[in-house]
């Protein structure tokens, strides 16, 4: 699609389980273990924030010679 829509950049983000609006309306309980089980799944051995998402974004958008991309904002979660 990058080659197609050149000289338009073309890029994606691959977030993994971000700790968000949506959990925040389960219930306490539903959450921690939810998280638990997705955290060990993960390098940094955590979830992640809209605000790590949001920076994945700013980066993308100022990085004016990255096309093609996918950037995964994920705590390490694809190396495993």
């Amino acid at each position: 699609l990058a080659v197609e829509l050149a000289p338009v950049r073309v890029n994606a983000i691959a977030p993994g389980t971000i700790d968000g609006n949506l959990w925040a309306q389960r219930s306490a309980e539903v959450r921690e273990a939810a998280f638990s089980g997705f955290s060990a799944t993960t390098v940094l051995g955590r979830p992640g924030t809209e605000e790590e998402i949001a920076d994945a974004v700013i980066h993308l958008f100022t990085s004016t010679y990255t096309t093609g991309s996918t950037l995964y904002v994920d705590g390490g979660y694809a190396l495993r």
